[in-house]
């Protein structure tokens, strides 16, 4: 990690700035896939399919049967456990279920919204050097909560054509069964095109790498929504002399064992913390099967020695980060000043681990610093909300004549005419 001790707001700009990648040839590379895949459907992701994970696939789509296989190869311990965060996360976003409002906004106007479910889902589930089964849970719970009626999940085979079993077993935990053996670039692009096999949907979840996200984006100009753009994965440690430095090297190795590419970030006012960090994470490191990817990550990745407090949590909101974990004596204090996060982990016990798996919370948040202007996965994302307004002749009496001087100044002639002629009749019958 960098070391960077007291530096000026001046050089904050630059100290958050997250590694920048050449990304000209992977636009390329993406455009190219996503074409084909929009004109040959299901025979172009079947050869992107032999072509990058090498498996060589009869169907994209997963049987009943290997569901069924699957359940049976995953530990009754793992089961368990799934069922227990799938309850846990489908509590918390249960209850952030909208309630529909009804507003008389002057008299005799009427407007109303009510919360109506995206028909149609995709949900893109990681399955290289990590299968990320727990984003199963993560995208699907809140999916089926908000009534989605389709909801299509794309992760990528091993070399054999099967699906890791774990994945499976939290698409039957959490009600999915429209599974397809679809990665990458191919997977987005049939997702947002629709194939023979794989439906088309109204907007695509889930994280991925660079490949993926960059797919992501490039549909979501015209063809699909996205849930959010985002990057590798990061977390910001600020953390004091009181902090624990284990656990806060734990943190940062786990958040860096997600890929090479992922940053992690510490801010401390206490110079010894940060010496006492580095020592165990060097002792940390050699206990990880992940050290070459943690070792990458590392090497992008910053100590930051602030003042005080003030310019601790300042800092933290200048780099927005996807998670927060305050670790010092006064965490509630300084998580009433947070402004940019995706999530925020409160006090010593709160590993970021816990999000990311079962304390209820969304481990699909914004990264690369888009958590100054988005949220993360929520119930709300599966959403749409919808407004709906009714006026009778004494809402034309009441808000008619402010909307004909609107219109006129405006220029906009024939959105007058409208409401003149419900006008015009109003005072005939009068």
């Amino acid at each position: 990690m960098e070391i960077i001790k007291y530096p000026s707001r001046e050089t904050w700009e630059t100290i958050v700035r997250r590694p920048q990648l050449d990304v000209s040839q992977l636009h390329e590379t993406v455009n190219t896939i996503l074409e084909d895949v929009q004109n040959n459907g299901d025979k172009a992701v079947l050869d992107y399919e032999k072509k990058f994970d090498h498996a060589n696939l009869e169907s994209l789509a997963v049987s009943e049967q290997e569901i069924c296989d699957a359940m049976k190869m995953v530990s009754e311990e793992l089961l368990d456990a799934l069922k227990l965060a799938h309850q846990i996360i489908k509590a918390f976003h249960k209850a952030q279920q909208f309630h529909d409002i009804h507003v008389e906004t002057a008299e005799g106007v009427s407007c109303w919204q009510k919360s109506v479910a995206i028909e149609k889902v995709g949900l893109y589930i990681p399955g290289g050097t990590a299968p990320l089964f727990s984003t199963v849970l993560m995208l699907a719970t809140p999916a089926k909560i908000a009534g989605c009626k389709d909801i299509v999940l794309c992760t990528p085979p091993d070399r054999d054509g099967n699906i890791n079993p774990a994945i499976l077993a939290a698409a039957h935990v959490a009600g999915v069964s429209k599974i397809f053996k679809a990665g990458g670039v191919q997977a987005i692009g049939a997702m947002a095109y629709g194939t023979e096999s794989v439906p088309k949907v109204y907007k695509i979840f889930g994280p991925g790498n660079q490949y993926v996200m960059a797919a992501k984006q490039m549909v979501s100009i015209h063809d699909v929504a996205i849930d959010m753009p985002a990057g590798p994965s990061e977390v910001c440690v600020i953390a004091d002399d009181t902090s624990n430095p284990a656990f806060v090297a734990a943190d940062l190795l786990s958040q860096a064992e997600h890929g090479a590419d992922s940053q992690v970030f510490l801010i401390s006012t206490s110079a010894s913390l940060i010496e006492k960090v580095e020592k165990e994470i060097d002792e940390q490191l050699e206990q990880l099967p992940r050290k070459a990817f943690v070792s990458k990550a590392l090497n992008n990745s910053k100590a930051v020695l602030v003042h005080d407090y003030e310019e601790a949590i300042h800092l933290s909101n200048a780099y927005a980060p996807e998670h927060l974990i305050i670790a010092t004596s006064n965490c509630c204090e300084l998580a009433e000043k947070v402004m940019n996060a995706g999530s925020v982990f409160l006090g010593e016990y709160a590993c970021e681990s816990a999000g990311d798996y079962a304390s209820g919370t969304n481990h699909t948040l914004p990264t690369h610093g888009y958590a100054t202007a988005y949220s993360g996965v929520n119930l709300d994302s599966f959403n749409r909300k919808i407004t709906f307004q009714h006026l009778t002749e004494k809402g034309i009496q009441s808000i008619g004549h402010a909307v004909e001087v609107m219109a006129e100044h405006e220029q906009l002639e024939a959105h007058k005419r409208a409401m003149s002629l419900r006008i015009e009749k109003i005072n005939k019958t009068i």
